[in-house]
């Protein structure tokens, strides 16, 4: 291969720490004013404009939908100068839209980078999702496991009492059998009306952020970006694809998804070495979200690599333009 279209990562990642402060910048007047679609089209506006920056022939594996609902970035888009390595993109330019109109915590920008055919091409449905972190064997616990079974197992083999263990979920109808499930064990629960990607990236550090476990179903693209957090940042993720009707059966065949019934590993999700990046737009648990000062506007951002295992905090002062 020529050297000039080999992916290094590592020239790569302060590119994409830009694209994801960019798409946060953006959404500086809107959190907090109630305008969810005038929120993610500045997001998303920002973050194709950086993108398009960047030595790399880029292709959008998972976006925010198909070709016919543009201007989003949509799957299957080309990005980048064309210039450089062919890579895959997993991204979400605001996760989640409604938490910034409300101004409510865990709002994100979030991008991941691999090698060109590295990533999951996910259909945009729902996905069955575990998520634990890195301190544990692995295998330890898998999809077809009863919920209480792996709050107890999980218990014992930390050394805990399933009390001592917190689950997220978000807050659906369809979770309402899981919760109480979960509750019966004596485990709390800390429910989420939205950001799913944030809460799988918390289970990787629970004593920062008091989360042990994911649970519950939740978008599919949303978990290949979440399973490229968790390659960088240590930790287990299992998903399977849940199809309501024959539409969706059939738009996974279309997408050579023909194991309708597997469960992913995070390897299977992302097949190899990748860069992530998150800037945070509301305050959360791992990241502050975007800050006013005296003439200025600052993003905290963190830029991770699966190749070495670290973790890069970046605070970012930008020129509060009037």
């Amino acid at each position: 291969m020529n050297l000039q279209t080999q992916f290094k990562d590592r020239l790569l990642s302060l590119g994409l720490a830009r694209v994801t402060e960019a798409a946060a910048l953006s959404c500086v007047n809107h959190i907090g004013r109630g305008d969810e679609e005038g929120a993610d089209k500045a997001a998303v506006d920002a973050m194709r404009t950086q993108l398009n920056l960047l030595d790399i022939d880029g292709t959008v594996v998972i976006g925010e939908g198909e070709r016919d609902e543009a201007p989003m970035l949509f799957i299957g888009e080309k990005v980048g100068s064309g210039n450089g390595p062919k890579v895959d993109i997993a991204l979400d330019p605001l996760e989640g839209t409604s938490l910034t109109a409300k101004d409510m915590p865990n709002a994100l920008t979030v991008i991941a980078m691999g090698p060109e055919n590295s990533i999951l091409l996910a259909p945009d449905l729902y996905m069955q999702k575990l998520a634990i972190g890195p301190n544990y064997p692995p295998g330890i616990v898998h999809l077809d496991m009863e919920p209480s079974l792996i709050i107890k197992t999980l218990a014992k083999a930390s050394g805990r009492l399933p009390q001592d263990l917190t689950v997220c979920i978000l807050e659906r109808p369809r979770h309402d059998n899981l919760i109480e499930e979960i509750r019966q064990t004596g485990a709390s629960i800390r429910l989420i009306v939205d950001g799913d990607v944030a809460a799988i990236m918390h289970c990787s550090d629970p004593y920062r952020t008091g989360i042990d476990i994911y649970m519950g179903i939740g978008g599919a693209p949303e978990g290949v970006l979440a399973a490229a957090a968790l390659k960088c940042m240590g930790g287990q993720l299992y998903g399977r694809l849940v199809f309501r009707n024959d539409h969706e059966t059939n738009k996974a065949k279309t997408m050579n998804i023909h194991d309708l019934e597997r469960i992913y590993s995070l390897d299977d999700l992302v097949q190899s070495d990748v860069i992530f990046s998150a800037t945070g737009v509301t305050d959360g648990s791992l990241l502050k979200g975007i800050r006013r000062y005296s003439g200025y506007v600052e993003t905290d951002t963190i830029l991770l690599r699966s190749k070495t295992g670290s973790k890069r905090h970046m605070t970012y002062s930008h020129p509060l333009k009037c």
